[in-house]
């Protein structure tokens, strides 16, 4: 499956679980300086993921964060590039969340 960006910064290789996606075109949108790019990834169906989409970081990578998006069922893995320390990471997600 080819390589398609959206806005040059979300990279789409996935499908992306309900909300999720509108979240994260919203992250690039306001802070295109801080976040270089998002890559979904692997979606898994999960017995706990019910409610608004929630997001939470997981583990530091060599260019950012992986994280996980809960929502509609599902879970499915982020990989966030950017600068940003998690604690700066974690409150524009969970802002972002709770806007939702």
């Amino acid at each position: 499956m080819r390589l398609r960006t959206a806005k040059g910064k979300l990279k789409i290789e996935h499908s992306i679980i309900d909300g999720v996606r509108d979240l994260l075109r919203t992250l690039l949108e306001e802070n295109p300086e801080t976040i270089r790019s998002v890559i979904p990834g692997v979606i898994r169906q999960v017995r706990d993921a019910r409610g608004p989409v929630k997001v939470h970081l997981t583990v530091a990578t060599s260019n950012g964060w992986k994280a996980i998006a809960l929502s509609a069922g599902a879970r499915q893995e982020l990989f966030i590039s950017t600068q940003l320390s998690k604690d700066q990471l974690e409150l524009l997600l969970v802002e972002l969340c709770n806007r939702g």
